[in-house]
């Protein structure tokens, strides 16, 4: 069997178990016994991008019913043609699946990810309880739920499971905040993807600035997992921590999931803030211009940013994404400029475009400590470097210029 074929053939088995492990826990009525256990199960992060904050799932294991599931609200249909659309537009159906829990530990272990069990310190009528909750939260018609990274995913679910369960018996006012901010909680998860690092910095914008609650930092599983650490439940009158004991289940050697890499898209941003001067310079040197397929490929991309961080605020159904002040520096009209850039590069119009350009940009860069959203270490090289190129085509415009311009035109006509 090829590698392909292989990959779909376990696809379908995988689907098809959770399907079936589903329904039979959705049928299942019976209470659990006083040697069942319920755990939360962490997962740390591993090499697909879709783990790089890691993963929490409910562990519920009695064995005198032969019973141990793995309930995880973190799963999603890998196969639709349609996801990277619904992504995007934020319309993410992710549901409740419910497998053994054996199983799902070695697929862990094949993606080179730690496990990470604590036993909660609940009595047989809140196991029970909690139990129950999962077992109707899994029929077909109730395991559906609109994803949202930040206030609604696998580790938030959990949380919440346990206070509509246990309501104020659960008690989670002693979690310690670390008074960061969304995006600053993000950050020692993406600094081993820098690509992805610079993807969140440009598309969320300053909601992601706002300070997250102690009950907000359990939207990443790791934090999750301290909170337990810290949380208490009471029951008959007693107070008592809410996890009894952490197991380390399975270690991968080696392990590095979040070591810091090389933050390339930051040195080649300012590779090309020292090229467009080196650049800007000659030509201020030699009165000579080269093509200027250079300029117009630099605002198209600018431009194109732009365009999609005004989707992703004004469209897409995500609010993270809304008020995003990289809007200052990355303006969808630079797509249009580059376009007269390469048709019509002599047209006033588009110098006094590119001098109003040129000053926005100096503005954006002066600015930079102050501005209440924190942006991405690449965006202030590369501001600078469309400020020196839009300067150049603004503020240098000499009859030497312009006399160039339009004798090139005419050759390229």
């Amino acid at each position: 069997m090829s590698a392909p074929s292989g990959r779909v053939l376990f696809a379908v088995v995988f689907g098809l178990l959770i399907g079936l492990s589903s329904l039979s826990a959705a049928g299942q009525s019976r209470p659990l016994s006083e040697q069942s256990q319920i755990s939360l199960i962490t997962i740390l992060p591993g090499d697909p991008i879709y783990t790089f904050a890691g993963h929490s799932a409910l562990r519920v294991r009695d064995p005198a019913q032969n019973l141990d599931r793995l309930y995880n609200y973190g799963t999603f249909n890998f196969g639709d043609p349609l996801f990277i659309p619904k992504f995007t537009y934020g319309y993410l159906r992710y549901h409740l699946s419910v497998t053994p829990y054996g199983p799902m530990l070695r697929f862990y272990e094949q993606q080179g990810r730690p496990v990470i069990e604590q036993r909660l310190n609940l009595t047989r009528a809140q196991r029970s309880a909690v139990y129950q909750y999962l077992r109707i939260n899994a029929r077909p018609d109730n395991r559906y739920y609109q994803y949202d990274f930040f206030f609604d995913n696998c580790s938030t679910r959990i949380r919440d499971v346990l206070t509509d369960t246990l309501g104020s018996t659960v008690d989670f006012s002693n979690v310690s905040s670390p008074n960061r901010s969304f995006r600053e909680l993000l950050d020692p998860y993406v600094a081993s993807r820098p690509l992805l690092d610079l993807g969140f910095d440009l598309a969320l914008g300053l909601p992601a600035d706002r300070t997250a609650t102690a009950c907000e930092i359990m939207f990443l599983p790791e934090h999750l997992m301290q909170a337990f650490e810290e949380a208490h439940v009471s029951a008959k009158g007693q107070r008592r921590p809410l996890v009894t004991r952490t197991d380390t289940v399975q270690w991968v050697s080696g392990y590095d999931g979040m070591t810091p890499t090389w933050d390339w898209p930051t040195w080649l941003s300012t590779g090309i803030l020292l090229l467009t001067g080196g650049w800007t310079i000659w030509q201020g040197a030699t009165q000579q211009l080269p093509r200027r397929w250079g300029d117009a490929v630099l605002f198209a991309g600018v431009g194109l940013t732009g365009l999609t961080i005004c989707y992703l605020w004004f469209i897409s159904t995500y609010t993270v994404t809304d008020n995003n002040l990289n809007l200052l520096w990355a303006w969808p009209t630079h797509l249009l400029a580059a376009s007269v850039l390469l048709r019509r590069p002599t047209s006033r119009a588009l110098h006094l475009y590119m001098g109003v350009t040129a000053g926005a940009s100096l503005l954006f860069a002066l600015g930079w400590p102050f501005w209440p959203q924190n942006f991405h270490a690449a965006v202030l090289p590369l501001t600078l470097a469309v400020g020196i190129r839009a300067g150049w085509w603004g503020l240098l415009r000499s009859s030497v210029s312009i006399g160039v311009l339009s004798k090139e035109s005419t050759v390229a006509s």
